[in-house]
C-alpha cells in the first residue's frame, strides 16, 4: 500500500483526497503556488512544498517541479486529481520513470482516449456506438466546411484534445462556420496546445449521460452505473445526478455494458468516465445513445456516484494503484436512492456569469442538508488564476424528489460575501419544471436563461425594517435624516417619507410602512457599513444613502472596462471605427475562459488603449465608445 501520497492539485479535490488518505493511514504532501500559500489544502496536508509563481503554467502544470517535490519529501505516489496534469500522458510516464506510483490509468490508455478523433475510431472498432460526424486528418478550412455541409446544420465543432467544455462551438448556419472554427481553434490552442478539431452532428433534445468505470491491473473492469449531467451552461456542467432520471433497466444495462467494453478496449486501470450523448426526443433509448469521449481521471461529479453506491472512489484509486484487486465485483454493486450535486462558483449570473474574485469575508455553507466538498474557508482569497469553484453541494435521499428538495434547501442557505456567487441561480435552477420532471436537455439553461439569471431582489420586508431602523435611530438624534434629505419623523406618527438606501451600491427608495405579505429573509449581519441580508441563496448589502457621495462609482457610459484581471487575446476594432450596438470590440481571456466585450450602443471607437497580448487589471478602461455625431 502507498505510504506517502503527493497530491499534484489544489482546492477542493486536494482536500477531498487528503480526507480519504488520512482515513487510510496514508501521509499526504500538498504542493502550492504563491497564490495558494495559505490555502486550505496546504494547511490540511501533513507536509507541503512550494512549486512556483501563481500562474498554473509556472507551478501546477510544471511536471518536473511536482516530481522533484515528491522526491524531496519521500512520497512514493502522485495523485493528479482532475484538471491540470491529470490527463497528461507524458507526465504520467515521467512519474513512472521516476520510480513513483501513478494514481491513474496507464499512459498508453490516456493517449488512446486523449484525442477525440482517435478515440472515436477506437470505439467504433470495439462496437461502441459513436455520434455521426467527421474526425479525419484533413484539417483545412475547405474540407471542414464541406464536411459540415455534408453532416447538415446545426453541427458541433470540438477540439480533438478538448475537455471541460473548452474548444467547443455549436454552429447553426453555414455563414457562421468560419468564425466559429477560428474561435474554437484559438481556444483549443491556448488550452491544450492543439488546434485540431472534429465535427459532430448536433443531437436533437440532447441529454448528457456518463458511466463511471473502474479497472485494476488484473484485467477486471466494472461500472458503477450512470450519471446525468445534462444541465450545462456553455458545455460546463452545473448540476449532476445519479442515477439518470427516466433510465429503464434495459437501457442502463446496454449503456453500462458499452462503457465497460470501451474501458477494456484501452486496457484501463483506475477511475474513468465514459461520456455519452443521448437523443432524448423520445426518452432515453439504447439505440439513441452515442459515445462522445472518455475522461481518464476522477470526475468533479464523482460524489454522486459515491452516494448511491456507498463506495469511496478515491480509496479505490489508491488501492488499485497499489496493485490490489478491485474491492467489489460487478454483482456486488447496487444503486441506493438518488444523489444530486450542484457546483457553487464565484461568479455573477446576473452579469453573464462573470467570475468574481476577492476575499471571502463571510462564508457559511450549511452542512446540515448536504455533503460539502470545498477547498476554501472564511478569509480565503478567490484568485483570478484558477477555476472559481467555492464548493460542491451534494444531497442524497431515498428518491429524486427528496434529493432535489434537500439540495434546494442547501443552496438557499448559502451565505457568501462580498464575492459574488451563483447559489441563487442554482436555487432557481432546481425549481425549473424541465429539471423537476426529469426531461431537461443540455439546452435547458440557455432556453430559460432570462428567468434563471434575472437579478434577485431583496425581500421588501427586509428593506422596510432596515429603513424603519434608520428612522427610529434618527428620533434619538442620529444625523441620518439630515444626510439623506428626509426629516420630520416622530414616534407614534404616521410614516410619510420614503427612505433612500443603497442596495449593492444601487440607490433605491423604500417605504418604511410596508405591510405586504413578503417571505422572511434568512439572516442579517450588522456591520459598520450597513447590513447583509441572505435570502434564497442571494446576498444583499444594504446601506444608508448619503449625500456625501457614499456608494459605488461606475464607469461613464460607453467606457468598456475589464470585469476582471486577464489577457486581451483579440482586438476587433480600430481607433475612430464606427460600431453598432452589440458588436464585438475585443476578447478578454480570464479564469480559463474567453469573454467577448461588446459595444453598448451605436457609436465611434475612441481611446483604444490595449492591443492583443496585453495583460489588464480589473476595472481598467480598455476602450470607449462615444455616440456618433448627429450633426450634418
Amino acid at each position: 500500500m502507498i505510504t506517502k501520497l503527493l497530491i499534484a492539485n489544489r482546492g477542493e479535490i486536494a482536500c477531498r483526497i487528503i480526507r480519504t488518505a488520512r482515513a487510510m493511514g496514508v501521509a499526504t504532501v500538498a504542493v502550492y503556488s504563491d497564490a495558494d500559500a495559505k490555502a486550505l489544502h496546504v494547511r490540511q496536508a501533513d507536509e507541503s512544498v512550494h512549486i512556483g509563481p501563481s500562474p498554473a503554467a509556472e507551478s501546477y502544470l510544471v511536471g518536473a517541479k511536482i516530481i522533484a517535490a515528491a522526491k524531496q519529501t519521500g512520497a512514493d505516489a502522485i495523485h493528479p486529481g482532475y484538471g491540470f496534469l491529470s490527463e497528461n500522458a507524458d507526465f504520467a510516464q515521467a512519474v513512472l520513470d521516476a520510480g513513483l506510483i501513478w494514481v491513474g490509468p496507464k499512459p498508453a490508455s490516456i493517449r488512446a482516449m486523449g484525442l477525440k478523433d482517435a478515440a472515436k475510431q477506437l470505439m467504433r472498432a470495439a462496437g461502441v456506438p459513436v455520434t455521426p460526424g467527421y474526425d479525419g486528418s484533413d484539417q483545412s478550412v475547405e474540407r471542414l466546411t464541406k464536411e459540415a455541409e455534408a453532416i447538415g446544420y446545426p453541427v458541433l465543432i470540438k477540439a480533438v484534445a478538448g475537455g471541460g467544455g473548452k474548444g467547443m462551438r455549436k454552429v447553426d448556419a453555414p455563414a457562421d462556420f468560419a468564425a466559429a472554427l477560428e474561435s474554437c481553434r484559438r481556444e483549443a490552442k491556448a488550452s491544450f496546445g492543439n488546434d485540431e478539431v472534429l465535427l459532430e452532428k448536433w443531437i436533437t433534445s440532447p441529454r448528457h449521460i456518463e458511466v463511471q468505470v473502474f479497472g485494476d491491473a488484473h484485467g477486471n473492469v466494472v461500472h458503477l452505473f450512470e450519471r446525468d449531467c445534462s444541465l450545462q451552461r456553455r458545455h460546463q456542467k452545473v448540476i449532476e445526478e445519479a442515477p439518470a432520471p427516466g433510465m429503464d433497466a434495459a437501457t442502463r444495462e446496454t449503456i453500462c455494458a458499452a462503457a465497460v467494453r470501451a474501458a477494456k478496449a484501452v486496457d484501463y486501470e483506475g477511475a474513468g468516465t465514459i461520456e455519452f450523448i443521448a437523443d432524448a426526443s423520445e426518452g432515453l433509448r439504447a439505440d439513441r445513445i452515442f459515445f462522445m469521449e472518455m475522461n481518464t481521471r476522477l470526475q468533479v461529479e464523482h460524489p454522486v456516484t459515491e452516494e448511491i453506491t456507498g463506495v469511496d472512489l478515491v480509496e479505490w484509486q489508491l488501492r488499485v494503484a497499489s496493485g490490489e484487486l478491485l474491492p467489489k465485483r460487478q454483482e456486488e454493486l447496487s444503486i441506493y436512492g438518488h444523489a444530486i450535486e450542484a457546483r457553487l462558483y464565484a461568479e455573477d449570473p446576473a452579469k453573464g456569469f462573470l467570475p468574481s474574485t476577492g476575499r471571502l469575508e463571510h462564508l457559511n455553507i450549511s452542512p446540515h442538508f448536504a455533503r460539502v466538498e470545498t477547498g476554501v474557508d472564511r478569509g480565503a482569497e478567490v484568485s483570478s488564476y484558477y477555476d472559481p469553484m467555492i464548493a460542491k453541494l451534494i444531497c442524497h435521499a431515498e428518491d429524486r424528489d427528496a434529493a432535489i428538495a434537500a439540495l434546494r434547501q442547501s443552496t438557499g442557505h448559502v451565505q457568501v460575501w462580498p464575492v459574488k456567487q451563483n447559489a441563487w441561480f442554482l436555487f432557481r435552477l432546481l425549481d425549473l419544471p424541465a429539471f423537476k420532471s426529469g426531461t431537461m436537455t443540455t439546452g435547458s439553461i440557455a432556453e430559460n436563461i432570462d428567468t434563471l439569471t434575472g437579478p434577485p431582489s431583496p425581500p421588501k420586508l427586509s428593506l422596510a425594517l432596515y429603513a424603519e431602523d434608520l428612522l427610529y435611530a434618527d428620533a434619538w438624534g442620529n444625523n441620518y435624516a439630515r444626510q439623506s434629505g428626509i426629516g420630520g419623523f416622530r414616534l407614534n406618527a404616521e410614516h410619510k417619507q420614503s427612505v433612500r438606501l443603497l442596495v449593492d451600491g444601487v440607490e433605491v427608495e423604500v417605504d418604511p410602512a410596508f405591510d405586504g405579505d413578503d417571505p422572511a429573509f434568512d439572516l442579517t449581519i450588522q456591520g459598520n457599513s450597513g447590513k447583509l441580508y441572505f435570502c434564497d441563496g442571494a446576498t444583499f448589502h444594504i446601506q444608508p444613502y448619503r449625500h456625501d457621495g457614499t456608494g459605488q462609482a461606475s464607469a461613464a457610459d460607453g467606457a468598456i472596462i475589464a470585469p476582471m484581471p486577464g489577457k486581451v487575446i483579440a482586438v476587433d476594432v480600430a481607433e475612430g471605427q464606427a460600431v453598432t450596438a452589440g458588436q464585438r470590440l475585443l476578447v478578454l481571456e480570464a479564469m480559463k475562459m474567453e469573454h467577448a466585450l461588446t459595444a453598448p450602443f451605436d457609436g465611434v471607437v475612441e481611446g483604444l488603449s490595449v492591443s492583443a497580448g496585453a495583460q489588464v487589471q480589473v476595472e481598467a478602461v480598455l476602450v470607449t465608445v462615444v455616440p456618433a455625431s448627429t450633426e450634418e
